[in-house]
């Protein structure tokens, strides 16, 4: 090899690492831009009043409690729907189904499925959930709409998780007698459970931010109870913020700042969570 071409392959090896260092730092000071500008007019009106008290019109007075609850609750239902149906279709699909056209036809969908915006996943729970099954703008009805918005992010992630799996432990499984339930149950999903629960913790920190599905099937933009059944009306803290952020008086949009923290820190909670559930069963496996 020539000189000349050696430092030509040092020279863009250099390039490489300055832009891929470049991009990582242009998210990082982004991010750091933004958690600066809410922290720093948030955190001083986040306090215990500010989580145990409704709504108000004055806002040394508002607070987030039924926005909290009602976040916690749709998040709640909408994490294990997804989940179990999610990984239902991932098994079908990668373990039962014959590769032909009709497995073809689900799995081009379901990929076209993940790129539709979310607010048509809001106006087809409208149609199903709220007006065809009859149950009303509720926090169920909510909540399954936001399981049909983040299935296609988990059917995929599971399907990348379960091929990943190396088919010697399988083949070995078989080879002791096991049917194939077993060997899925006791070998394949153990050994794909952490990148599985990867995709779920993108999915469920996609489903808590989203606002304009929650709209379109029905959630309020004033609350002043909490509710306490799958069926009451409800709001969520996305759009709890958003209204604080419309309204002219400029404390409202500290207080929005305010929500802003504890959305994230709900959101980190619940990703702490995955993530050493995740870190477990990849110290067994």
């Amino acid at each position: 090899m020539s000189s000349g071409r050696l430092q030509l392959r040092k020279t863009m090896d250099k390039l490489s690492k300055a832009v891929f260092f470049l991009a990582t730092s242009f998210g990082i000071i982004a991010l750091a831009i933004l958690l600066y500008n809410i922290i720093s007019q948030g955190i001083g009106w986040l306090d215990w009043q500010f989580l145990t008290s409704f709504p108000s019109r004055f806002p040394e007075k508002a607070g987030v409690k039924p926005a909290l609850i009602g976040s916690l609750w749709v998040i709640g239902f909408t994490a294990p729907v997804a989940f179990v149906v999610g990984l239902g279709t991932a098994l079908y699909l990668e373990e039962y189904a014959q590769k032909g056209r009709f497995s073809r036809l689900i799995q081009i969908n379901i990929n076209n499925l993940a790129g539709v915006p979310s607010i048509v996943f809001g106006i087809l729970g409208l149609g199903l959930f709220v007006k065809n099954l009859g149950l009303g703008r509720s926090i169920l009805s909510a909540a399954l709409t936001m399981a049909l918005l983040i299935l296609p992010i988990i059917v995929v992630a599971s399907q990348e998780a379960l091929r990943s799996v190396p088919q010697h432990l399988r083949n070995a499984s078989y080879a002791l007698g096991a049917t194939k339930w077993q060997t899925i149950w006791r070998v394949v999903l153990p050994a794909a459970f952490p990148s599985i629960l990867t995709g779920v913790i993108l999915a469920v920190s996609r489903a808590i931010g989203e606002t304009a599905p929650l709209v379109v099937v029905g959630a309020v933009g004033f609350m002043s109870f909490v509710p306490n059944s799958p069926f009451d009306l409800f709001t969520v803290l996305p759009i709890q913020i958003f209204h604080w952020t419309a309204r002219p008086q400029e404390e409202f949009r500290y207080i929005a700042a305010a929500a802003i923290m504890v959305l994230l820190a709900v959101l980190f909670t619940l990703n702490a969570l995955a993530v050493y559930l995740r870190n477990k069963y990849q110290k067994r496996f």
